[in-house]
């Protein structure tokens, strides 16, 4: 298995899923944007977009798809939730909430705060308020808990804490309220996630 990425990218999601579970794989980290500094990534991949997973003739370009084929496909873990865990349509919500709701609108942000500023600060501010919107129900949620499924720690946490990682290195996570200070601090403890974002 081979994982392309980008240093705090999203490829942070399956490089720490891997991290997790102890597998061997294989990684190639690139600057960002890879179609911008690397063109002969869209070689690779035509969309130029990171992370990339390729196991066999399986190619992946959704980070949180990755996730799901990581743990299923090399599992059993704990890491997954098993379809006949009372958990488990919680925790195919927060998969895909983590990637549609919480880190679109700071893709957005990111662009235009940082590789293109002044073009639409509009934008910036407009879909910053709407990513701290958004996270009412995460806040909610973990009233109470450590996790968000099953009471152990899974992808669904993994998914959706890279999107509070990535609200910090775009400064909108000054609104962050204090489940989700406390819970995504406890997760950015463990040794997988520094070993994530520390690749380049």
């Amino acid at each position: 298995m081979k994982i392309y990425g980008t240093q705090s990218s999203r490829a942070v999601r399956p490089i720490w899923t891997a991290e997790e579970m102890g597998l061997e794989y294989e990684l190639e980290m690139m600057p960002f944007p890879p179609r911008v500094f690397q063109k002969e990534y869209l070689e690779t991949n035509m969309l130029g977009t990171v992370p990339y997973l390729v196991d066999g003739d399986v190619k992946m370009t959704e980070s949180v798809a990755m996730c799901q084929y990581i743990v299923e496909k090399y599992g059993p873990t704990d890491l997954c939730v098993q379809p006949d865990e009372n958990d488990y349509p919680n925790y195919l919500n927060w998969l895909f909430h983590s990637d549609a709701t919480l880190t679109f609108p700071q893709t957005v942000v990111l662009r235009y705060k940082f590789q293109e500023p002044g073009v639409a600060d509009g934008a910036v501010e407009g879909y910053s308020r709407w990513f701290v919107s958004r996270l009412k129900l995460l806040e909610s949620s973990l009233e109470g808990k450590e996790y968000l499924c099953s009471n152990r720690f899974t992808i669904a946490d993994i998914c959706v804490s890279y999107a509070i990682h990535l609200a910090s290195n775009l400064e909108i996570h000054q609104a962050l309220k204090p489940n989700i200070k406390r819970w995504s601090e406890n997760l950015f403890e463990r040794e997988a996630f520094k070993k994530a974002i520390s690749l380049k």
